[in-house]
């Protein structure tokens, strides 16, 4: 009869629309596909998450239209992860992107919601995938190799504070990718002669209580990046200026608020790629099969009217080298 389909025409059709990238099922009337955004701090990640919603946008994925993006905040609480990745399994979210940190929790709940980091400090060493080249399983994204840049962050603290002779190195110890770096700190500034004096936070808490302790007694201050060093980065700051520490990360937005230096990979930029790795998810790609890639380029960031208040004279050789300078 014209118009109807066989019994296994049906079958091979219903079976087809099985393996249909999710784009072409957004299409179907009835759920938009759904991006669980699981974030540190709402106003520390606005400008990264506003990269990740444009650049989604130039890909046809406009929020509320074509996709729904269901964000949600730990506070740079460790323990909201679990009870968050559960909420996005409930969801049925289709994919979950997060900081690597977190990304650890949220594969204990799922083995199957592909996942996407934008900031992992060290994937491998942290445990988050088996190798950058074949992640495997369900997770892929950036990493900002933080151990492998390290060693240039403290070489150009050095330039800028020559009688550097102790050093101390604020991270989060609860955070296996933070140890991984600050391991690799002390390494490096044991070979240049540099005492290391470790600011061991694990808690919001903690932040206080280590700079009490450590009596102004050092040169400078290298801070380790991760949710909750983010979370309380005026706080940090604050203190650091307050003792005159010249400080090192590895995000501009730590100079933007008063630290004295930066050196690593333009964030916003991962956030717009990260766009990219889901929008290949979205369209059938396994995360597994795309390998974790790594930054080509790096920003170098001087903060002027931090090096004057601190009375730090910054080299011209160096200020020429710097990407931007803020005064």
């Amino acid at each position: 009869m014209p118009g109807t389909i066989g019994r296994r025409e049906l079958i091979a059709a219903l079976g087809g629309a099985a393996t249909w990238p999710l784009a072409a099922r957004a299409q179907q009337p009835g759920k938009l596909p759904t991006i669980g955004f699981l974030g540190t701090d709402a106003s520390v990640w606005s400008p990264w998450t506003a990269a990740f919603v444009q650049r989604l946008r130039e890909l046809v994925w406009i929020e509320g239209r074509t996709i729904a993006i269901e964000y949600r905040w730990s506070e740079g609480r460790p323990a909201r992860h679990a009870e968050i990745a559960a909420e996005f399994v409930r969801l049925k979210v289709d994919v979950i992107v997060t900081n690597a940190f977190a990304a650890l929790t949220v594969k204990q709940a799922t083995e199957v919601i592909p996942i996407v980091f934008p900031l992992g400090l060290d994937p491998v060493g942290g445990g988050v995938v088996a190798s950058l080249a074949r992640p495997g399983g369900n997770v892929t994204g950036l990493s900002i190799q933080a151990t492998d840049t390290a060693a240039k962050r403290l070489e150009l603290l050095r330039e800028v504070v020559p009688h550097l002779r102790r050093l101390a190195i604020m991270g989060n110890v609860g955070f296996p990718q933070a140890v991984l770096e600050m391991r690799e700190v002390q390494a490096v500034a044991g070979t240049l002669g540099i005492e290391v004096a470790p600011l061991e936070i694990r808690r919001a808490e903690d932040i206080a209580p280590a700079f009490e302790a450590l009596k102004a007694q050092a040169d400078a201050l290298y801070i380790v990046g991760d949710a909750l060093v983010n979370t309380n980065r005026t706080r940090i700051m604050t203190f650091s200026l307050s003792a005159r520490l010249p400080t090192s990360s590895f995000t501009r937005e730590w100079v933007q608020a008063g630290g004295l230096m930066s050196y690593g990979p333009n964030i916003a930029n991962l956030f717009r790629r990260t766009a990219e790795l889901v929008d290949k998810i979205l369209r059938g790609t396994k995360p597994g099969d795309i390998p974790i890639e790594q930054p080509t380029k790096f920003d170098f960031v001087i903060n002027l009217t931090t090096a004057k208040v601190l009375g730090s004279e910054i080299p011209p050789t160096l200020l020429a080298r710097a990407d931007e300078v803020i005064e």
